[in-house]
């Protein structure tokens, strides 16, 4: 399958005392129609409760977003899919979270280093099959609890087989993995890429 290849250049304002360079972030869904989306911070279902974005979108750093395909399609390969709950977010949405859990174990501080997100590197998934059923990875996404760490042992095999093909896919492409988070994952390269306070594309053609 030929996917179209279209970037968003977006230009970055000054949100600090530094200018933040250019950016081009990709517009995922522009690359390929595999990917399954459920956007937590486009509704109210998530731990703010309430929208934190006008719309739902996944934007990544084109190396980030090549290296989600190629994980994708093996995936696919294997009956699986990637279901996306959150991609590029803005510094300012980092904010907003940070003041209702400031707790750097689970939320990053806007005001140190940011969240890797907020790079467009890093992407919080699941998968599920290619039908879009379930696979339990025993928490829900942004549970903020022992059940999401990854190095709690203590579920049936199934969680943990279900756990093991998703952070195993993830780790051949380059996505690094966080204890505390079953669903987020870093791309190796995450340094290398300007933190951004730009808004999301939302705007109505």
């Amino acid at each position: 399958m030929n996917f179209r290849f279209f970037a968003v250049i977006f230009v970055c304002f000054n949100f600090t005392a530094e200018m933040i360079p250019q950016s081009t972030l990709i517009n995922v869904s522009s690359i390929s129609s595999e990917f399954s989306y459920e956007i937590r911070y486009a509704t109210s279902n998530n731990f703010i409760g309430e929208a934190l974005y006008n719309c739902s979108v996944c934007m990544l750093q084109p190396e980030v977003a090549e290296a989600l395909l190629n994980a994708n399609n093996y995936f696919c390969e294997r009956g699986y899919r990637i279901k996306l709950y959150d991609c590029y977010r803005p510094l300012d949405v980092q904010k907003k979270m940070w003041a209702k859990v400031p707790r750097p174990t689970y939320v990053a501080n806007p005001y140190g280093k940011g969240s890797v997100h907020n790079k467009g590197a890093a992407v919080d998934i699941t998968i599920e099959t290619l039908e879009g059923c379930f696979l339990d990875m025993g928490s829900d996404y942004d549970y903020f609890g022992i059940e999401a760490h990854i190095d709690n042992y203590s579920f049936s095999e199934k969680i943990l087989s279900n756990r093991r093909i998703l952070f195993d896919g993830m780790r051949m492409f380059g996505f690094n993995t966080v204890r505390t988070e079953w669903w987020h994952f870093s791309y190796k390269k995450n340094w290398s890429y300007p933190t951004l306070n730009i808004p999301l594309p939302c705007e109505v053609e």
